[in-house]
């Protein structure tokens, strides 16, 4: 894992040794960190100073429909519950306690509602929905913290990763590449190509800048509002 300042300069690293393949990150209101160690089917938590918290899941021991078979992202409510996408072996949502013991799974591979292809990421939003990027059926599918599923955004490329604003909208990255903005009641208000080659990771600085995780080749892009 790469550390690097606002104006992209190189600050430090760790995880080395203790990351096989990572494949998203995030951060959660504890400033714990957590990655998906998507091919040593387990998710790694650190804290800032790069010391393993906690580890959850069998370390290179893939499950099919259990924890984990290649997992893509984690994210974490604010009152500490657990959410882990399992995407490129599994199609599942997979719920923690704030502890991380398991608590129930959803999802299964197809195409219709509460079905997935590949989880790719996904996030807990203001309205307490889970938002998932359901990558290879080309849509977002909504649930409720306890898996009902609520709606879908259709008509994306592939949709990769997303995140939330303070205002509510979700932005979402898909491979046009472009990314897309939805309001809170589930309407599509933009779009744009701000990405040369696509967008496989998103992330909000404090001052409202977009970052892009861009692949092929792979860095990252600044987006400054105007």
């Amino acid at each position: 894992m790469l550390v690097v300042n606002p104006d992209g300069a190189f600050v430090g690293s760790c995880g080395r040794g203790e990351i096989f393949d990572s494949h998203d990150v995030s951060i959660d209101g504890w400033d714990r960190v957590w990655i998906a160690d998507r091919d040593a089917h387990q998710i790694v938590v650190f804290n800032l100073e790069g010391e393993v918290l906690l580890g959850i899941g069998e370390r290179h021991v893939p499950r099919w429909m259990a924890p984990f078979n290649h997992p893509t992202r984690a994210t974490v409510t604010p009152d500490g519950e657990i959410y882990v996408a399992d995407g490129y072996g599994n199609a599942r949502i997979h719920h923690f306690s704030r502890e991380g013991e398991w608590r129930a799974s959803f999802g299964e591979l197809g195409q219709s509602p509460g079905e997935f292809m590949t989880p790719h990421s996904l996030i807990v939003d203001r309205q307490e929905r889970l938002v998932v990027c359901d990558r290879e059926n080309d849509r977002v599918q909504l649930f409720d913290r306890d898996g009902r599923w609520l709606a879908e955004w259709r008509r994306l490329c592939r949709a990769m990763d997303l995140c939330e604003r303070d205002d509510g909208v979700i932005l979402v990255t898909d491979q046009v590449p472009s990314v897309n903005a939805f309001a809170p009641n589930v309407a599509r208000i933009g779009r744009g190509r701000p990405s040369l080659n696509g967008a496989h990771g998103i992330a909000l600085g404090r001052a409202d800048e977009i970052h892009l995780a861009e692949i092929d080749p792979s860095f990252v892009t600044k987006l400054t509002p105007c």
